[in-house]
Formats: structure tokens, sequence, C-alpha cells
């Protein structure tokens, strides 16, 4: 399974559409983590298939939250906002177990996360628009194989960041 994360573009819709061309050939599903500012069904948001509402969307057709399987995998996505997660993980740590997730995605703090607990992978992919840490436009590629997973961040320009990449090894 290969999936792209996505989140907090704030309204700009050049970096949604090149990472879009891009890669929409070589993943199974594209997750926007909220903060689009854009309505649920704009031009913009259609590709990807899995979209959540971030406390800068106001288009209420967006859910809170969404478990979604694909291949056979579960994700779990949300904003994060609604689960304080620029203070805490602990509260979508529980809701993971709750939702039996392989792969949680949430944004909100602008800050790239990558943790692996317990078998589920919890991913952050910063912000395209507006970073914080590290101050580079980055969305993510979350790719699980038979024997690993690997979290392959890229910047604005698709390259590959190596320095905040992660392989997980899975036994």
């Amino acid at each position: 399974m290969k999936v792209l994360v996505v989140s907090d573009n704030h309204s700009s819709n050049e970096e949604l559409h090149h990472l879009v061309e891009r890669h929409k050939h070589e993943v199974e599903c594209m997750i926007h983590c909220g903060d689009s500012e854009f309505d649920y069904d704009a031009e913009e948001m259609l590709p990807f298939q899995v979209r959540v509402r971030g406390n800068c969307d106001f288009d209420d057709r967006y859910p809170d939250e969404l478990v979604q399987t694909v291949g056979n995998k579960t994700i779990f996505a949300t904003h994060g906002h609604l689960y304080n997660v620029k203070m805490t993980l602990m509260k979508l740590h529980y809701k993971a177990k709750e939702a039996q997730a392989d792969l949680v995605c949430f944004g909100h703090s602008h800050e790239v996360l990558t943790l692996f607990e317990e078998g589920t992978l919890f991913v952050n992919p910063g912000s395209v628009k507006l970073p914080r840490k590290p101050a580079i436009q980055t969305y993510a590629i979350v790719e699980w194989t038979s024997d690993a997973i690997e979290v392959t961040y890229h910047d604005e320009n698709g390259k590959v960041i190596e320095e905040i990449s992660s392989t997980f090894t899975l036994s």
C-alpha cells in the first residue's frame, strides 16, 4: 500500500496541484488532513479520497475524522485540533486503538512527525504552505510492504528530504 499525506495548504492551490500531478499514478490513495480552506467539492480537493475538516475549514461537509481501509490497512485521518495534538498525542493514541488503525494521519501543528508505536504509524506531514518545523514545505508518502514501512518526506518540488524520512522494519 502506498499513500500520499498532505495537510495545511491554507488556500494555496499551486502546491496541491503540483504534488497531485507528480504522484497521482504511483499512490493508491491521497489523504488531506485539513486546513485546505477550499470547499469540500472544490476541484483542488477532488483527487483526495480521504479529506477531513481542519480548524480553518468552513465547509461543514468535511468530516472531523474518517476511518477508511486502503489495501489491507486501516487509516484514521483527522486534522488534530480536536485531539489537542500540539500538546500531546495521548487522545489521538487512544482513538487510534479504538479505530484499530494501522496508520494515523493528522496535521494542525505544521510540524513533521513520524512515530511508530505499538504497531500503529502516526504521520503528520507538516505543511505545504506555512511550515514550522522543519521550516521546509513538506508532504509525506507512506509505503507499506510485507517487511517494512517507509515514510518519505518531500519538499514542495518533490525532492526527498532524507534527514526526516524514516523506515521501520516489520517482524
